[in-house]
């Protein structure tokens, strides 16, 4: 059997150290890089289930490297292990199509929760029930894929995109507060967190935006609704 292959860039040689023998000992295979560029070149030859990028990296930095990543491959989730704490850095981290952030310093178990998380939503199977292919308005969604189709347009979503529309479509026209979502899709209820849902809506209403029968309105104060007019 395949071991999982994880992309991992961070630069701090120490910390590079202990986390690549953290992700070893629980099974996975690491391929570590020291700086942006080699990482791309990588990336580009060899296929990955995972990446973990450090932000402050020599030659091309984390936010660079995600957005060529990007480029090449929609789905791959992307987790920003980072010493930034100012908001607008994690933000900017999302905006630009990465999945999660981890606030160095972090503590290990943290870290592979989060990778295992990520990797149990893109391999687990079906369970009896549980569709995978739906429809709102025009569009056709097939979750499994990540695959968002409108017409001859398709969107291949990052899996946070995807989980998030899926539950979405699930409450369709149903009052959801903030907080459960977060702590669905999240774990946790936090202002940070908050502002990240913020960036994944933003993202999904870009995408419904063909359909004027969708909208995932903003419940001052509450949450939101994905209306979905017959």
């Amino acid at each position: 059997m395949n071991k999982t292959k994880i992309f991992y860039v961070e630069d701090d040689e120490t910390l590079a150290f202990l986390t690549n023998e953290a992700l070893v000992n629980e099974g996975f295979q690491v391929d570590h890089f020291n700086n942006g560029l080699d990482a791309l070149n990588a990336f580009r030859k060899n296929h990955y289930d995972i990446c973990l990028l450090d932000v402050m990296l020599p030659k091309m930095d984390g936010f660079e490297l995600a957005k060529k990543i990007r480029e090449n491959n929609n789905s791959i989730p992307i987790i920003f292990l980072t010493a930034k704490s100012m908001l607008e850095d994690k933000i900017e981290g999302l905006t630009i199509g990465g999945d999660d952030y981890i606030v160095k310093p972090f503590d290990m178990r943290e870290l592979l929760l989060k990778v295992e998380i990520f990797l149990n939503r893109r391999s687990k199977s079906p369970a009896p029930g549980d569709i995978q292919i739906t429809t709102f308005g025009d569009y056709t969604f097939d979750y499994a894929n990540l695959i968002l189709t409108y017409g001859q347009t398709t969107h291949t979503l990052t899996q946070k995109e995807g989980d998030l529309l899926r539950y979405f479509s699930n409450h369709r026209n149903t009052l959801i507060k903030r907080s459960e979502i977060l702590e669905e899709l999240w774990g946790r209820n936090d202002y940070f967190l908050g502002r990240s849902l913020d960036v994944f809506i933003s993202r999904l209403r870009k995408y419904l935006s063909s359909d004027s029968k969708l909208k995932i309105e903003n419940v001052h104060g509450v949450g939101f609704r994905f209306s979905v007019d017959a």
